[in-house]
């Protein structure tokens, strides 16, 4: 059975059927006129908030917000108002965000008396997923921002990978190779967040296995503008590097690897999406593949066809 499209969950979460038709804009009046507001349907309507009573929501996941877009948004916003009301839940003498961040932070810049707002009743999972859906919709998330989304949905609410999967409208593999880049040291994971690392070259680099050698590996390919391809390069040489030193210190160990073992141990490791170790040496060896969790095991059991007990 297909699942459910991203923008159905939205709706679900937001609570009642969608609209057949398109709610008109509601424009920004000055604080002093108070106007009517439409209903949306027998359960709620769309109110109008000062804007000094709605504070931003703490479990939000996207924490980067870009000033050219908001300057954007607020031209936007002068010129047309704000065509799609934010979401809050009432929090002591004033409100909470749920959604709309972005559009409360452009009526800031504007100097807004007021914006409009619909009221919800939400618990703080749903809120959190409510947060996660909107951002991940627009793709406003950085990869590092959705990743650290999918572990305090997980961690909060002890949800499994696939629960937090479903929850979202993505699938299960793309939730737990995303929790693999929290693995990177922070200050990799920060180059990650401002785009000067892809999350292509973070997922070579994790084929390292000393935080060290990722962020040496992270400050060559910052450097010398190195593509993915090159990276895997780079990578599979520091590890067969690697292979070749240990091999002087054992004789069991006294071959290099070969590149091909180093590229398919590489290529398991994509298919796989955790780490995985193969060694190999005259016809003979083991191929070792890691899990961290018990979702991570369920899953690289899933992908092999063995059903777990």
């Amino acid at each position: 059975m297909a699942k459910p499209a991203l923008g159905r969950g939205l709706a679900a979460l937001l609570g009642g059927s969608p609209p057949e038709a398109k709610t008109p804009p509601v424009p920004i009046q000055p604080a002093h006129v108070m106007t009517a507001v439409p209903v949306l349907d027998a359960r709620e309507r769309v109110e109008r908030a000062p804007l000094t009573r709605i504070r931003p929501c703490p479990l939000q996941p996207r924490k980067d917000f870009s000033e050219e877009a908001l300057r954007e948004l607020a031209d936007s916003i002068k010129e047309q108002g704000i065509v799609q009301p934010l979401i809050v839940r009432a929090r002591g003498e004033g409100y909470e965000l749920i959604a709309g961040e972005r559009r409360w932070r452009a009526a800031q810049m504007l100097g807004l008396g007021e914006v409009p707002v619909i009221v919800r009743e939400a618990d703080d999972r749903a809120v959190l997923e409510l947060a996660l859906i909107e951002n991940l919709q627009r793709e406003n998330l950085n990869p590092i921002e959705e990743a650290q989304g999918y572990s305090q949905l997980i961690e909060q609410f002890q949800l499994k990978q696939e629960e937090a999967a479903a929850k979202v409208g993505k699938s299960r593999a793309l939730v737990a190779n995303a929790l693999r880049l929290l693995h990177l040291p922070p200050e990799i994971q920060a180059f990650v967040r401002d785009g000067r690392l892809s999350v292509g070259h973070a997922k070579v680099i994790l084929g390292l296995n000393r935080a060290e050698e990722q962020r040496l590996a992270a400050e060559r390919i910052i450097k010398q503008s190195l593509n993915v391809r090159q990276t895997e390069d780079l990578v599979a040489h520091w590890r067969n590097r690697g292979a070749a030193a240990a091999g002087a210190k054992s004789a069991s160990l006294s071959q290099s690897r070969d590149t091909h073992v180093a590229d398919l141990e590489h290529r398991l490791q994509e298919r796989f999406g955790t780490r995985v170790d193969l060694r190999y040496r005259r016809g003979k060896g083991a191929l070792q593949i890691h899990f961290y969790t018990d979702d991570d095991l369920h899953r690289v059991l899933e992908m092999i066809g063995v059903r777990p007990d």
